[in-house]
């Protein structure tokens, strides 16, 4: 009885959230299906200018947006099915730079120019995360209790930090005359620009990233390693196990779980990075999904806003991170499984 009145509480709760959780997407996925536009009508305009004797008058036709009676533009929304994701894509533009083997021609559009940012940026990151993380966590797992805290509050502070704070930290660190570019001039006695190319705007990109996510790594390896069987270790000692054997034979495959959960929360976390694109100011030279999805819904000159396009590139954004996920969630499928067997 006990169960059923719980199960009759639990079902309808289920439901509430995964509907509160689906309403967005869903929304956002109609909208990539249709087109909102203002409806335009043409109007005769006069415009008299001043003469000698007499006015001189023009009449022409104007094509405006209808206005209701409250003044507000009347739109109108039409089905217009794929042609969204084609504007998006322009899989025309691509097909061509692919016939002419032009790399550069491809890095004009700009889908395929976010995207091959954005993939780079989530999968050249993950490993430094999880080796720098897990180096800071041996660190500090082998330190004297003493300097311990200390270690552990300064390894802390990048991640404290709010990520649009992080970046233009060392953004302004870099640009014009910042400190280390200074002392990068005094040492090479040449002018350095960072932020004129876009190699060298990606460089500091990555290494904001490590500098901002390993932390969150740290503390969680920290953390796997104070559950590590000792007995284990002691055994793998006294066979001779090297520390390098030690560290690849028994902590890793004991953290393999929890470098799984990293490596989940990196793709999904790096895979939307905006801030900092936001905080390098790099715009002009590099781009990611989730700025480009931004950039089409800031209104252009007549207050538009391209919206379906929008949603179009915010769905093929969360695709790929379906497919990125794929392999770390089969891992993990696979292991409960096997520990459920």
């Amino acid at each position: 009885m006990k169960f059923k009145t719980f199960a009759a509480f639990v079902g309808p709760s289920v439901f509430m959230m995964l509907l509160f959780i689906a309403a967005p997407l869903v929304s956002v996925f109609i909208q990539s299906f249709q087109v909102t536009q203002p409806i335009l009508e043409q109007i005769e305009v006069e415009t008299c200018t001043p003469g000698f004797l007499t006015q001189t008058c023009t009449t022409e036709i104007k094509t405006v947006p209808a206005l209701d009676e409250n003044g507000k533009t009347i739109t109108e929304t039409r089905w217009v099915g794929l042609q969204s994701y084609q504007n998006v894509l322009q899989m025309d533009k691509f097909w061509s730079a692919i016939g002419n083997g032009s790399w550069n021609q491809i890095m004009q559009i700009d889908f395929w120019k976010a995207l091959r940012f954005t993939l780079t940026f989530t999968l050249l990151t993950l490993p430094l995360v999880i080796g720098v993380g897990l180096a800071i966590a041996l660190a500090v797992n082998n330190a004297t209790r003493s300097i311990r805290g200390p270690v552990i509050f300064v390894s802390l502070l990048p991640f404290i930090i709010t990520p649009v704070i992080g970046s233009l930290s060392i953004y302004w660190l870099f640009v014009g005359d910042g400190i280390l570019t200074v002392m990068l001039e005094r040492w090479s006695g040449q002018n350095i620009s960072m932020f004129a190319q876009s190699w060298t705007i990606e460089i500091l990109m990555y290494f904001y990233q490590v500098w901002h996510v390993a932390p969150f790594a740290f503390v969680i390896f920290y953390a796997g390693l104070q559950t590590v069987n000792m007995d284990t270790l002691e055994s793998a000692v006294i066979d001779g196990a090297s520390r390098w054997e030690r560290l690849r034979h028994v902590i890793v495959p004991h953290l393999m779980p929890l470098i799984i959960f990293i490596s989940l929360i990196h793709l999904m976390d790096t895979y939307r990075a905006f801030e900092v694109i936001v905080g390098f100011r790099s715009q002009a030279h590099v781009i990611s999904l989730q700025w480009l999805t931004y950039d089409f819904m800031t209104p252009d000159d007549a207050g538009n806003r391209a919206m379906s396009r929008a949603s179009a590139s915010a769905m093929l954004t969360m695709i790929g991170i379906v497919f990125l996920l794929i392999l770390p969630l089969r891992r993990t499928w696979r292991d409960h499984k096997g520990s459920a067997h």
